[in-house]
This record gives C-alpha cells, sequence and structure tokens, in this order.
C-alpha cells in the first residue's frame, strides 16, 4: 500500500494500476438520459446555432428526481476507473457526477447561440459537503452560472448539486466548458501587435508541465478501448473518444480519453495514495490524453490552506494533460 512520503529522502513507490478489464455492453442500456441529451445537441448542431445575444446569467435552476444508481454499475465503473469498490459499499463516487449531471447541463444550453458541436471540456471543481447515499433518489440542481465571451471563444460556467432526501446537498460540482469561435475581438488584436513589435512573432503562451521536483503517486496504464469503455459506464459516447477516424478528423493522432475520466481516476490515486477521499478537487483539462497511454499522478508540497497541487503527465518536468489542487 502507499502511505505517506517517507523519511530522509525516501518515497513510497507509486502506485500502480491493474490492467483494465473490458466493461460490458449491458450498462449502456441505462444511459438513456444522457444518449437522449446527445442525439438532441447533435441535432441542434445539424441545424447550426441560433442567432442573438448570450443569454441573461446566471440563468435559472433546472431541477430533477432520478431513480437511484444500479449497485452493479457503480461497482463497475469504480473498477473501471482504478478504485476499489468495497470504498463504496454504501455511497456514491462523487467523481460518478456527469452520468446524472449531463442531462440538465444540456437543458441548459438551450437557445445558447455558440457553435456547440466545437464544445471542450474545460475542468471541474468537486466539492463534497456530505457522503452521498447509494440506494436513494437523486435530488439534481444545474444552472448556467456564468458567460465570458472575448469574440475568441467564449467559457460556459455550470453549477450543479446533488443531493438525496437524507442528504439534500451532498456534492457540489462547478464546470465549464469552452467554445472555440474562431474571430479575434480588437483588444486582443492590439496587445498581440505590442507583443510582436520588438520580436516580429507573437509571444507563446506557455504549455502546462508537471513541476520537476513533482512526486509520482500512481501510474497508469490506458488501453486503447479505455474511452470507449467508460462511455458504457456514463452514456458520454461522443465519438472523439472511441472512434479514431472520427478523432483524426479533428486533428488527434487516436482516439482521446474523456477529461472526466482522468479526473475521476486522479480521485481514485489520491484516495488510494493518502488512505482517505479528497474532500475537494479543483481540476483543468490541459491537453488531449491521446490512447493508448501510460501516464503518473504527481503531487507537490501542500499550502498554507492544506490544497495540494496535482497533475496528471507522461513524467515530472513533462507535459501534463490534468492540471489541479485538492484537499483531503
Amino acid at each position: 500500500m502507499v502511505g505517506k512520503p517517507q523519511p530522509s529522502g525516501r518515497q513510497a513507490p507509486p502506485h500502480r494500476s491493474p490492467r483494465a478489464m473490458s466493461v460490458s455492453s449491458r450498462y449502456i442500456l441505462q444511459q438513456g438520459p444522457v444518449l437522449g441529451a446527445l442525439a438532441r445537441g447533435a441535432l441542434g448542431a445539424l441545424r447550426g446555432a441560433a442567432g442573438g445575444p448570450p443569454p441573461i446569467t446566471p440563468g435559472p435552476w433546472l431541477n430533477d428526481r432520478l431513480p437511484p444508481r444500479d449497485p452493479e454499475l457503480v461497482r463497475a465503473y469504480v473498477r473501471h476507473v482504478g478504485g476499489d469498490p468495497s470504498s463504496y459499499r454504501d455511497t456514491l463516487p462523487p467523481h460518478l457526477f456527469p452520468q446524472w449531471v449531463f442531462p440538465l447541463q444540456a437543458r441548459a444550453l438551450q437557445g445558447v447561440p455558440y457553435p456547440m458541436q466545437k464544445v471542450l471540456n474545460g475542468g471541474c471543481r468537486v466539492e463534497v459537503l456530505a457522503p452521498l447515499p447509494q440506494g436513494e433518489p437523486l435530488l439534481v440542481a444545474t444552472r448556467l452560472d456564468d458567460i465570458d465571451d472575448d469574440g475568441r471563444r467564449a467559457i460556459l460556467r455550470f453549477l450543479a448539486t446533488t443531493g438525496t432526501p437524507s442528504a439534500p446537498e451532498a456534492l457540489r460540482v462547478h464546470l465549464h466548458a469552452i467554445v472555440p469561435l474562431g474571430a479575434k475581438s480588437t483588444a486582443k488584436k492590439s496587445t498581440a501587435t505590442k507583443s510582436t513589435a520588438k520580436t516580429g512573432k507573437p509571444k507563446k503562451k506557455a504549455k502546462p508541465r508537471v513541476p520537476a521536483d513533482a512526486r509520482e503517486l500512481a501510474r497508469w496504464r490506458l488501453p486503447h478501448d479505455a474511452g470507449l469503455d467508460f462511455a458504457k459506464l456514463t452514456g458520454d459516447f461522443n465519438p472523439v473518444h472511441w472512434v479514431p477516424p472520427y478523432a483524426r478528423a479533428f486533428g488527434f493522432r487516436d482516439v482521446i480519453l474523456h477529461g472526466f475520466s482522468t479526473f475521476a481516476r486522479t480521485w481514485e490515486s489520491l484516495r488510494h495514495a493518502r488512505r482517505a477521499a479528497p474532500r475537494m478537487l479543483d481540476a483543468r483539462f490541459t491537453r488531449p490524453l491521446v490512447l493508448p497511454a501510460r501516464v503518473g499522478v504527481y503531487v507537490g508540497e501542500p499550502d498554507a490552506a492544506g490544497e495540494q497541487p496535482v497533475h496528471v503527465g507522461d513524467a515530472a518536468g513533462g507535459p501534463a494533460y490534468l492540471q489541479g489542487r485538492f484537499a483531503l
């Protein structure tokens, strides 16, 4: 087992995830609401983005009461993301939230005047306020919280809560999606002109990297079908995660892992290494994780508030696919 950092400069060896078994296709039958939301989104993309100004934010709360999650699906999901199903005998994993939040999130996007077929998952922050009980109906609420549109891209921020009758607000989730728009605002153009005046070249923004002094906590082996298996368990069947020709058409070398899969695996790696579940994980998805892959989870030193940096990448000092902070 992985424990706390060892004294005298010694470190516990990183936890290595076992080879994953293929996920049964029977779980697809439980993904009706998510598949329906994806289908409506695809239809809207074919019709084109609606015209007009962005909606006023924050938008109205959308609420739903959903049946309890299937315990077998929960166990299969936890195994798939590298967790121990026995850790969730009576509770739901907080990072499973996309499976029940996504349909309401799609409803909150109705009438938004952006090309949603281009949307990118920017990241999320999950705060655990209380354990989320298994075996109870889920009380879910979502709203479009804010839109930041600078003419080049629009960042859509959402707030979602999840509870049950016995734990009304156990989970709070902040999500943000990025929609590339292509246009460049006048302000950005003038700034770019100033930055290129001396060198003749635009100044490139540094790409996120794993700090060179970060400590490796875990190592994952991600097979080529990891995206398809995650889709079976959550309903997110975006073809870029499991259809190679589709992924290549969007400029990727091959299929890419879901950002929420990277998030869930990071959560479980922290839980295993620290022997305690995170009470908060705030993460940005900084670059696509092309499958198959072997990557690690890296952490730094805690700050005064007890929060620690966490990254997912190939190696210390190398490119980062996820960048964030967590607290236990």
